[in-house]
């Protein structure tokens, strides 16, 4: 349930990650205060940083506190979707938590924890946003620009041309080529090696081949560039020949 959130983060086991897994859970909150939260001074951290003493829990909880986080620590679940929330508005957030204040008396969902005080906020600037459209940049491997409508734009193009159905059922169709007798084509050289012949052979036979598809690319752009010169709406008139 905390993939998306995980992975707008840059956690380095978004899918695997188990809050209930103790050890998991107090190194993942301390990699979160370290990396992204940063609520408490470097100096100030060597409590929650200390995850093997017993008194841990009373250092988590009292960290849950100055965050002005609304869940109790038996709450773990609520407790971590809370704190990925507010690390991915720190993240996303423009220039920081510039513009938002926190009332944990309002409520214990983070929609109303949270509260803008300037007046236009558009979806560009949400950080939910942000945080999505860099989620989906990371699952597709899309390399990371700072405007976020250029990685959006490239998302809606890399699933156009690779994830609707009839790219899907185009990539997905089997290309059966001719049987290709190795022994009727000449390599013109000989290497020792009857093994790596036979490799030079097919690696031969595969530059021809896309050769031939370069040449028919060519050829498709020479028609192209020809229907233009060639097109009867053409003004001759336009056309200025001597002085």
């Amino acid at each position: 349930m905390f993939r998306r959130k995980l992975s707008a983060l840059d956690y380095h086991n978004p899918a695997g990650f188990n809050c209930r897994d103790e050890t998991e859970f107090r190194n993942f909150i301390v990699w979160l205060e370290d990396q992204k939260i940063r609520h408490y001074k470097i100096e100030d951290r060597g409590n929650l940083r200390n995850i093997h003493s017993e008194d841990w829990p009373k250092s988590f909880e009292k960290y849950m506190k100055d965050v002005n986080c609304p869940f109790k620590i038996q709450e773990r679940q609520e407790t971590v979707d809370w704190l990925l929330g507010l690390a991915v508005r720190l993240e996303y957030g423009d220039n920081g938590m510039r513009g938002i204040r926190v009332t944990p008396q309002n409520g214990r969902g983070m929609g109303s924890l949270i509260h803008f005080t300037e007046p236009q906020h558009g979806l560009v600037n949400n950080p939910d946003f942000k945080a999505g459209v860099m989620a989906l940049a990371n699952l597709l491997q899309i390399q990371r620009h700072d405007d976020y409508l250029v990685m959006l734009k490239a998302i809606r193009i890399l699933v156009q041309e690779r994830l609707t159905q009839d790219a899907i059922a185009k990539a997905s169709q089997s290309k059966e080529g001719l049987p290709v007798a190795l022994e009727k084509h000449i390599l013109g050289f000989d290497t020792g090696d009857a093994v790596i012949n036979e490799a030079a052979q097919i690696l031969r036979l595969l530059h021809i081949e896309e050769l031939r598809e370069l040449q028919t690319k060519i050829n498709e752009a020479i028609v192209a560039v020809q229907a233009i010169i060639a097109d009867p709406k053409t003004d001759h008139r336009l056309g200025k020949v001597g002085r």
